[in-house]
């Protein structure tokens, strides 16, 4: 790509590429003209208990019902599914049924499905339907769950440890014996939820007569649901289409199958009606993908300069009640104890990570999954080390930042690196922010009472995961992106590509790409996406991949078509190839002489006669992308937060954010800007506001957004992003992805900020999130550490 492009790198507005698949809308009360049936699910109202009989008569007699189904029903045509993890034989997941049979084991979890006429209809004949369950004891974490096996019934897992997993590099317990300083700190991290703007919504639709089945679904991956609807249907692939409208919002939230979502296609199956189901918001908190309620305790030892000599993690999880379909609910754990020490040199290590079901909603990925624990985990012990040996937190980051590597390669816990540059990150962001002054400012106010604190985290994000994470896990997810580029007849460009769009602009950003290589305006290419009957296969959107590796696969697309249409050209216009240029929708030629795409794709479609042969290539390219070297392309950045904390009400106020990132080359600046304030919001969210309350016997506490706290616009600072770019070398484009960025580091910064205010009065926050109840009762020395 010419270095003077004049789109790759500017802000376009995501409008500019043109879009073709329509949203799903919103539930009517009333059957549409297409005869669309409504479901609606009654869900267990226990964490744990089993089914003793039902009386459903009522419900079915109940004016517009269609039917009424238990799980019974729904397994005459749906196969049950389990999660299995070829590299981690011992993570057995419970088998799991679109409807509960004889046993719940999460609250939400759904047992009788009403299908009618309208949702309306439905939802009423729920309230005649009576489902006799018998209390059982649920399996809570306790307060400690690092070992809490003797809480756990053991009918309702074989075995309730789902994961047992350590690194180790050095003699860790050698390193910190010979430290000059050992600092130990526990964490407790919250159970949250994605709380996407557009929730779950699912429109199924099974042709008897030719055994074809249509699924419109809000999710980040229709070829992955291609496969499971084939294969718990007994489908052959070719039949099943998934088409993943414009999503308002995922976060990884909808990566996964869900019951109640599997349960409508099945119903669409069963009965041979359009189904549809749309999960409305309270029903979202208790059914919806949760993530991250975990636990930590952390050691780290450092010489008397700072530098660090070993560090232990042992790592607690709750993983639900069954492990995600298909990918599993370990990646927090992994990844937590992986990433933790990425950034810095750490000659010995160990950690462990272990996780156990419970009577909660399956805990599955959400925007980082694992990286935030692990880089809050890591930026607080330097904080601490920093404080026992007199340093400046920024210069005990800088004393113990890992080099860059000469090429790609694996850090001691095997997080591969093909560049490293938080070195610049650090020092851009402290000249961005006005470190110096902010410390400044920070003593002279603390004389006066007011307790400001400021927070650092560098981090290493994993974008453009390739076939090696869920490949050796025998796991069908494709991983790959795809990009057909086509010259219509009439002389369009129609980008047909596998990756999808949950708002982050990523189709505005591939159209750039393609309307750069090729002359165009980015509103001049059509995108298709999010659909498996017309897009190449492809994993869509996750970790951070629409520009990292479905740019890339646009890029060549693009060089490939223009190639062939260089090839028609020349002889028409009597000139060499590389005589040629792209300009305004047309090729042209020395002098003046130009032919527009359409005479371009006229003469190709309707009169190869006149070109050398009397033929001529095919105006259309396909092309795939992984990285060719690497499992992933890791980015880098540094983050940090200014806060201040009142010991009065416990209140955090967040003063200040600033972020400095190298994800590679950047195409679009306002999106990749997007991207990063929106992770930014997204971290303080967890930070200050957002959790899962559950009961000591599994009742969700807060499930409605009256009570799940979210951050809103006047709770956020002016967040200041800035870049350094450092071009992957793996790709053409140099991208290296950015989605998750501003999550990744947002936690740490924000833990390590708080801390830092709360210094001078003696204590800490341990537990996320950081309420003011959690920080007045710190203060008062009333809550212990994991009560």
């Amino acid at each position: 790509m010419p270095a003077d492009s004049t789109l790759i790198g500017r802000s376009v507005p995501r409008a500019a590429a043109r879009r073709t698949v329509e949203g799903l809308g919103r539930y009517t009360d009333d059957l549409d003209a297409a005869g669309v049936a409504h479901v609606a699910f009654l869900r267990s109202p226990h964490a744990h208990a089993r089914v003793l009989g039902m009386e459903l008569d009522e419900a079915r007699a109940a004016p517009g019902v269609i039917g009424v189904y238990t799980a019974a029903d729904l397994a005459a045509v749906c196969a049950p599914w389990q999660t299995r993890l070829a590299a981690l034989p011992a993570h057995v997941s419970p088998p799991q049924q679109a409807l509960a049979g004889d046993i719940v084991r999460y609250q939400g979890e759904p047992v009788v499905a009403v299908l009618a006429t309208s949702r309306r209809a439905a939802e009423s004949a729920l309230e005649l339907a009576f489902v006799d369950f018998e209390d059982l004891e649920p399996a809570i974490l306790p307060a400690d769950i690092f070992e809490p096996a003797q809480g756990f019934d053991a009918a309702a897992w074989a075995p309730q440890l789902a994961l047992d997993r350590q690194i180790a590099h050095g003699d860790a317990g050698a390193a910190l014996e010979g430290a000059a300083h050992v600092v130990r700190h526990r964490f407790a991290f919250g159970r949250q939820t994605a709380v996407s703007l557009e929730g779950r919504a699912v429109r199924a639709e099974y042709d008897r007569r030719s055994g074809r089945l249509s699924v419109q679904q809000s999710h980040q991956a229709p070829f992955q649901m291609q496969q499971i609807y084939a294969e718990l249907f007994g489908l052959p692939l070719g039949r099943v289409q998934v088409a993943a409208p414009d999503v308002g919002g995922a976060f990884g939230g909808k990566l996964h199958a869900f019951p109640d979502e599997i349960a409508a296609v099945a119903l669409a199956v069963l009965t041979g009606r359009t189904v549809k189901f749309t999960a409305d918001r309270l029903e979202s908190f208790l059914a919806d993908a949760h993530a991250r309620e975990a636990q930590a305790e952390a050691r780290l030892g450092v010489d008397d300069d700072g530098r660090i000599l070993g560090m232990e993690i042992d790592f607690a999880a709750g993983l639900g009640a069954y492990s995600i379909y298909p990918r599993g609910s370990v990646g927090d754990a992994l990844q937590a104890i992986q990433l933790a020490p990425a950034a810095y040199r750490v000659p010995s290590y160990a950690g462990r990570a272990r996780a156990w079901f419970q009577n909660k909603a399956p805990v599955g990925a959400y925007r980082g999954v694992g990286q935030p624990i692990a880089f809050a985990l890591m930026e607080q012990m330097l904080d601490l080390a920093a404080a026992a040996c007199g340093l400046d937190p920024a210069e005990i980051r800088r004393r113990n930042y890992r080099e860059a590597p000469d090429t790609p390669g694996p850090t001691e816990t095997g997080v591969v690196l093909e560049s490293f540059t938080t070195r610049a990150c650090l020092d851009t962001l402290l000249a961005e922010m006005d470190y110096a002054g902010l410390r400044a400012e920070q003593a002279a106010l603390r004389a006066k009472g007011v307790y400001r604190g400021i927070g650092l985290t560098s981090f290493v994000e994993l974008t453009g995961v390739g076939a090696q994470l869920y490949g050796p896990q025998q796991v069908r997810v494709a991983a790959q992106e795809t990009c057909r580029l086509s010259l219509e007849p009439d002389g369009t460009l129609t980008c047909r590509t596998s990756v999808t769009d949950q708002g982050q602009g990523t189709l505005g950003g591939l159209a750039q790409i393609v309307a750069e290589t090729l002359g165009v305006a980015p509103h001049a290419v059509e995108m298709i996406a999010g659909d498996t009957a017309a897009t190449p296969v492809g994993g869509g959107a996750w970790a951070s991949r629409g520009m990292a590796l479905g740019g890339e696969a646009a890029l060549r697309a693009s060089r490939g078509l223009a190639a062939r249409l260089r090839a028609v050209a020349a002889p028409l216009l009597q000139c060499e190839e590389a005589a040629l240029s792209f300009s305004d929708s047309g090729v042209e030629g020395p002098g003046g002489a130009r032919l527009s795409f359409r005479e371009i794709a006229e003469t190709v479609a309707f009169r190869p006669y006149l070109l050398p042969g009397g033929t001529a290539p095919a105006l259309e390219v396909t092309e795939s992308f992984l990285p060719p070297d690497l499992p992933y392309l890791a980015t880098n950045g540094v983050l940090a937060a200014h806060v201040e904390v009142s010991p009065d009400t416990g209140l955090t106020r967040v003063l200040g954010f600033w972020a400095v990132d190298d994800c590679g080359r950047i195409v679009n600046p306002m999106l990749v800007d997007g991207q990063i304030r929106g992770g930014v919001v997204q971290g303080i969210g967890a930070a200050l506001f957002e959790e899962c309350r559950y009961s000591a016997d599994g009742q969700l506490l807060n499930g409605s957004l009256v009570d799940y706290r979210v951050p809103m616009a006047a709770d956020m600072p002016d967040i200041v992003v800035r870049h350094i770019e450092t071009p992957t070398h793996q790709s053409a484009l140099g991208a290296k992805g950015v989605g998750e960025a501003g999550t990744v580091g947002a936690l740490g910064a924000m833990w390590c900020a708080v801390n830092d205010a709360l210094a001078p009065l003696g204590t800490t926050v341990r537990r996320q999130p950081f309420t003011p109840e959690h920080v007045l009762s710190r203060l008062h020395g009333l809550e212990e550490e994991f009560d």
